[in-house]
């Protein structure tokens, strides 16, 4: 066999096993590389969501609403955001246990995620036992009719434990807005609207609009 022959035939296959052990550290790069991104995808989801709901978090309800606000300025549609609250869970809370109230608390998020994702609406947990819905392209006397349905549907609904059954409230408060309003400002108009339900024996909607011209008068 010459010697040019063997030479020939080893820079191919050096050549040939460096081709393979190269498409291999490729094909195991790209491997972890798209393993990476879901790790990272699913942090994400993770840090913008309610462990206890499984609903948005606040955190995420806001990052999630600047990205329908923009949408929504854009085309110029209406925007309602409502801030709903549990009505006296403290009491709850403290009377039946805080297992009892974790049981009220996903017992409303069930609720509210139903309602929301029927009509294509943003619901969070936005902290404790408050939650937040944001809608657009609605009028505020249909976003108002929203809101009274989903305080009758929370009406109706009994949480029961091991030695209680609770029928629970919610009050809301509701704002609107047309335009270039921040996001942070109609929630601000949405949680006085609540403090006003709470103050007024809650279990009741009150819109900002409506709230600010009966200060005004």
């Amino acid at each position: 066999m010459r010697a040019g022959f063997v030479t020939t035939s080893s820079i191919m296959i050096s050549m040939t096993i460096s081709g393979l052990l190269t498409a291999a550290l490729s094909y195991r790069s790209a491997l972890m590389m798209r393993e990476l991104t879901l790790t990272r995808a699913e942090l994400q989801r993770i840090s913008g969501t309610d462990q206890l709901t499984g609903l948005l978090n606040r955190r995420g309800f806001d990052q999630a609403a600047e990205a329908t606000l923009a949408t929504a300025r854009h085309a110029n549609l209406p925007t309602t955001v409502l801030m709903c609250d549990i009505d006296r869970f403290k009491a709850i809370n403290d009377q039946f246990g805080h297992e009892f109230g974790d049981k009220v608390l996903i017992a409303i998020a069930e609720v509210l995620r139903s309602f929301a994702e029927r009509r294509q609406m943003l619901v969070a947990r936005h902290g404790g036992e408050e939650f937040a819905i944001l809608m657009t392209g609605v009028s505020k006397e249909r976003a108002a009719q929203y809101a009274e349905e989903l305080r009758q549907s929370c009406a109706a609904e009994s949480v029961v434990g091991d030695d209680a059954s609770v029928s629970v409230t919610i009050s809301i408060g509701l704002a609107a807005c047309l335009g270039e309003a921040d996001l942070a400002k109609v929630m601000r108009m949405a949680d006085q609207a609540l403090y006003a339900a709470k103050h007024r024996g809650r279990n009741r909607v009150v819109r900002a609009d409506v709230l600010a011209d009966s200060i005004a008068a």
